[in-house]
């Protein structure tokens, strides 16, 4: 909820989809947030295909407190003629607001800003990283210089892992839900019946050199084992390896010890329980390792790979962030590698109570900081 002395402000969140949802993802959640603390929100989109099943009724408006629109509508002189202005306009990802939109509620060019013009908190969310440059950079202004929003101010606002960063998405509830979650129930509700001592592993990935080491490293255990796959890129890579195996190996998984299910597309709060719900986490992008680190079990992230290789920084980054130790950095990097892994003195057993004990001490560090709705709310207070 809101603070009952400050009123609750109406959000303009703009967002452009790139590819594999992670855009959108992170925008509802960071929605979906500000509406449960009060706010009213407008989510500007050019792709809300993937709000079908990862938020069921926000294209029909039936989530309180947010309104999706069409990215085209910002351009539409008529469709914003009679739009109420906003208090906040958030750019997420570096997309661009535009011009019409600007100039619908600010003025002409060459009129004063601090007299003629509305004046909402205009903030560029950017994307998560470790690296040292977020706190340097972290709500410095961006004077703009030209076009109809020409004498405003915009302000960076970078998520991290930091006290002088604006901090990840964490919902108020969060800890609650958790508190009370019933894994059994869960399971059974999605017909996964696990057999006794049977580890259980969540598969949200691209299409990893190391995929098909992973599946025959598990199916090599004694232990049983059960892949839970996400729907989308991580079903396909899978199925496309088990295609090979089995078309130039055949006895790879003889003894069946490797299980796998694949799980149709989740609501966003039924990822959490995924990952809640199992021993190891595979994840990517960037909602999903957030979600991961508030789980508190081992992870392993599969970060976007770059073309000029920047990602490799920035996973270096993390991993001194986390405070990995030799084992769960050599599995990351071979995870996250492009030419090919050599994941030959790699287990996912022996080292796996270590990497839990790592994940909680950074789920207890992180849970210190206030989060990022929390800070942005406080950022806009202040700057209005």
């Amino acid at each position: 909820m809101t603070d009952p002395n400050k009123p609750a402000l109406l959000w303009d969140i703009f967002c452009r989809v790139i590819d594999n949802f992670g855009d959108i993802g992170v925008c509802w959640r960071l929605c979906a947030d500000l509406a449960a603390r009060g706010h009213h929100v407008r989510l500007w989109v050019d792709d809300a295909s993937a709000l079908a099943w990862m938020a069921p009724g926000a294209l029909k408006g039936s989530w309180h407190g947010i309104a999706v629109h069409d990215w085209t509508q910002t351009t539409h002189q008529e469709s914003l003629a009679n739009l109420a202005p906003a208090d906040v306009w958030m750019e997420c990802f570096g997309c661009d607001i535009a011009p019409e939109f600007i100039a619908a509620h600010a003025g002409s060019a060459g009129a004063k800003p601090e007299k003629d013009l509305q004046n909402p908190v205009w903030i560029n969310l950017e994307y998560l990283s470790a690296e040292s440059y977020v706190e340097r950079c972290h709500s410095l202004p961006s004077p703009i210089l030209s076009g109809p929003a020409r004498g405003r101010t915009r302000h960076f606002f970078y998520p991290g892992f930091t006290q002088g960063t604006g901090g990840l998405l964490r919902e108020s509830d969060l800890a609650q839900r958790q508190s009370c979650f019933d894994r059994h129930a869960w399971l059974n509700d999605w017909g996964i019946e696990p057999k006794p001592d049977e580890r259980l592993i969540s598969l949200f990935c691209y299409e990893p050199a190391a995929l098909p080491w992973l599946l025959r490293h598990l199916a090599s255990q004694n232990r049983p084992t059960r892949i839970l796959v996400t729907a989308g890129r991580a079903q396909a890579a899978v199925q496309a390896m088990i295609e090979d195996e089995n078309r130039l190996n055949p006895p790879w998984n003889k003894r069946e010890v490797l299980s796998i299910s694949y799980l149709p597309a989740m609501t966003q709060r039924e990822f959490d329980h995924l990952l809640w719900a199992c021993d190891l986490n595979f994840v990517r992008g960037e909602d999903s390792l957030v979600r991961a680190l508030w789980a508190g079990q081992p992870f392993i992230w599969n970060i976007y790979p770059q073309d000029d290789d920047a990602h490799h920084a920035k996973l270096d980054a993390f991993l001194n962030r986390l405070g990995a130790d030799a084992s769960l950095c050599h599995l990351y990097r071979q995870w996250n590698s492009v030419q090919g892994a050599d994941c030959s003195n790699i287990s996912l057993s022996e080292p796996l109570e270590a990497w839990r004990r790592i994940a909680t001490e950074a789920r207890t560090r992180l849970l210190k900081m206030d989060d990022l709705v929390t800070q942005l709310i406080h950022f806009v207070s202040k700057k209005r």
